[in-house]
């Protein structure tokens, strides 16, 4: 069953019938409404929507990109994935100077002549080919992954939080911010989705029973063995030896301005991914990933394509497997550890991106 994208599709509805039309900083316009929340079961799949195909491994390195604390689009063209070139570019034509050019160009530029901003496609170019102008123009200031791993230049939230998880997993303050009043002016883009807090419980023995059978570690069952006191210990003795885990963690993450339409569907393939990660790093088992959402919309010119999405009939959603190389930090995760599986959609969709 795929509950996800009957979620997804009845948001989708939810913004069309009853949104109201609202001005953007983009100039294009949207229907929104507010203070909406998807939830997904983590034990039924993997959340990448099946409505329209999902670039998993674009959004893959957006998300190795923040875990690395970087904050420069290089990383980010050099492993194919374009989807903030649309931000810096947007920066390098609002600050780049009208009469002169920071680097060497092709062509002679008479002196005196007003010299024309590079195009995109030769902006990218550049990015790629020309180290001092990737470091001056691909920076994006300190958005998510400065945030995330050097908060104020000093304090590393991601660690921190996995720190956290394995002394005190019952606090509640297990939550990362990227929300810096301090440091937004300097950011090409404010977060949109500013802040995720984790959840852990004790999973029921049985819970633990059911995953070491799926593990292939070999336990007492009560079906073979009158369960008291002192034999629930000794059960409890396999599963810590055969590494079962005893805790279920669950993430919930925020968003202030949900691209409902475009970036929603990649926002929660994103931070499940993460709780992947978090859960293989702390030894638990993934519950629930939830998305709170606040100006929740669409843009006008996405209408068209949401009314097709909302028509298509959802298949089974996949499944992710990660790689059991053990890893000093978070960050030293690439995407050869991350596997797709049993993905099946129906075709890509186009939805404009408003810069």
């Amino acid at each position: 069953m795929n509950k996800l994208d009957e979620d997804y599709q009845s948001l989708l509805k939810d913004i069309l019938e009853n949104g109201v039309l609202s001005n953007d900083r983009t100039g294009t316009g949207t229907i929104s409404v507010f203070g909406r929340q998807i939830r997904h079961d983590m034990s039924n799949g993997f959340p990448l929507i099946t409505t329209k195909k999902m670039a998993f491994k674009t959004m893959t390195t957006e998300l190795l990109w923040f875990l690395k604390g970087d904050t420069n689009i290089k990383f980010l063209i050099d492993n194919k994935c374009n989807i903030w070139n649309g931000d810096a570019y947007k920066h390098y034509l609002s600050n780049r100077s009208n009469s002169t050019r920071e680097d060497n160009y092709a062509e002679k530029i008479p002196i005196g002549s007003i010299i024309r901003p590079y195009t995109m496609e030769e902006f990218v170019e550049k990015i790629k080919s020309d180290k001092d102008f990737s470091i001056k123009w691909g920076e994006l200031g300190p958005i998510y992954g400065a945030q995330w791993r050097n908060w104020g230049g000093r304090f590393d939230q991601i660690s921190n939080l996995i720190n956290q998880l394995r002394e005190n997993p019952d606090s509640r303050r297990l939550l990362v911010s990227a929300w810096n009043l301090e440091e937004i002016e300097n950011m090409t883009l404010p977060p949109c989705h500013y802040s995720f807090q984790v959840y852990t419980r004790e999973l029921e023995l049985w819970e633990r029973v059911d995953l070491a059978k799926n593990k292939g570690v070999k336990v007492y069952t009560v079906d073979s063995l009158s369960v008291n006191g002192g034999m629930i210990e000794k059960i409890k003795n396999q599963l810590n030896e055969g590494g079962v885990p005893s805790r279920s963690i669950s993430l919930m993450f925020n968003m202030r301005s949900s691209d409902t339409g475009l970036g929603l569907p990649a926002n929660i393939m994103s931070y499940a991914l993460l709780l992947l990660m978090l859960a293989k790093q702390v030894n638990m088992v993934t519950d629930e990933v939830i998305a709170s959402l606040g100006d929740t919309h669409i843009y006008k010119d996405q209408i068209d394509g949401i009314k097709e999405l909302i028509t298509r009939e959802p298949y089974s959603l996949p499944t992710v497997e990660l790689s059991d190389r053990i890893v000093n930090d978070i960050s030293e995760y690439t995407i050869d550890d991350i596997k797709l599986v049993d993905y099946k959609s129906h075709p890509k969709l186009y939805l404009p991106l408003s810069n």
